[in-house]
């Protein structure tokens, strides 16, 4: 068990100096915008393009793990929105409620919190190709989809400009410039200067600690007050249901002949699912007015997902050919 705290608790702890420090008034709320446009324009771009272009291709882009990420987060938004569109019809809420809820259960924290997970239990080479993977599943597949289905639920009748302004929002994104960019790199097998790859380096090197700290700042002054039910149903998919799909989906290319071998990539699939979800799902909800109920739900998952990833870690620790 103290090995398991030896991974979890430097997160974690990072995690509460960045709340603590918000909370005292060492910094302030929008503080942690700043610091978070660093890590996603500078450290995890940095990140990506150190950790791909060092790396043949066909190490880079394990089409096994691909699947495997991609069909866990399908199964488990399948699953989500056939629950979540029940408890609305009840509840006699509207069917965005029930995207925004299978969106916090889907889309995890890969850049900010999946990714020093990783780094600790798996180690920078193999986190980094992970990040990059999980870029790719989520900004062309996952988040896309949900984005579809979210105006789909609101009646505009305008989805296909949705998407179309998601691949345009693609060409943007400073996380998949720098993922294409390493991908490019990696495949020409071209090399920055030596001064050039320790500039990259030293940045991307910035991006765990700094991402942890933006967490915890960035969850001063949410509540959870008066939403524990649906909090606590966003929660069960994003840390239980979404890990237990990666494992069943594991299972199902074991059974195919197609078995993902490599022990770090199946360890990295399962903790990437099992990571709370992104800091931006309470601007995506906004548009549906359910911000608040994500601002909630991305603390109490936050909170959560220490005691539920400790938990996974030892159960992945005690079986054979898990953790690398």
């Amino acid at each position: 068990m103290l090995d398991i705290l030896s991974i979890t608790g430097p997160i974690y702890i990072a995690i509460a100096l960045g709340w603590l420090a918000t909370r005292a008034g060492l910094f302030e709320r929008a503080d942690m915008r700043v610091l978070g446009r660093f890590v996603l324009y500078v450290a995890l771009p940095a990140l990506l393009f150190d950790s791909v272009s060092k790396r043949h291709v066909a190490d880079i882009l394990d089409w096994r793990y691909l699947l495997v990420y991609a069909l866990s987060g399908l199964a488990t938004m399948g699953l989500a929105l056939l629950w979540f569109r029940r408890v609305a019809r009840h509840a006699g809420k509207g069917p965005q409620l029930a995207v925004v809820q299978s969106m916090g259960a889907v889309c995890p924290n890969s850049g900010f919190v999946g990714y020093p997970i990783n780094l600790l239990v798996l180690g920078g080479g193999a986190a980094g190709v992970i990040l990059g993977m999980n870029m790719l599943v989520e900004n062309l597949l996952w988040i896309p989809l949900l984005l579809a289905l979210l105006d789909a639920a609101a009646g505009d009748g305008h989805w296909r400009q949705v998407l179309r302004g998601v691949a345009g929002g693609l060409l943007r994104n400073p996380l998949v410039i720098g993922l294409v960019a390493g991908l490019a790199a990696a495949l020409l097998g071209l090399r920055l200067p030596a001064a050039g790859e320790r500039t990259v380096t030293l940045f991307a090197q910035s991006s765990a600690a700094v991402s942890l700290f933006v967490i915890g700042g960035s969850l001063v002054g949410l509540e959870i007050r008066g939403l524990r039910p649906q909090v606590a149903q966003i929660a069960v998919g994003k840390l239980i249901l979404h890990p237990l799909m990666a494992l069943a989906a594991l299972g199902l290319l074991a059974l195919l002949g197609a078995p993902l071998e490599d022990p770090k990539l199946r360890t990295g699939v399962v903790l990437a699912t099992a990571c709370p979800m992104f800091g931006i799902y309470p601007i995506l909800a906004q548009k549906a007015g359910h911000e608040g109920l994500a601002a909630a739900a991305l603390l109490g998952t936050t909170v959560a997902s220490f005691f539920s990833i400790s938990a996974l870690l030892l159960v992945l620790r005690g079986l054979p050919g898990w953790l690398g």
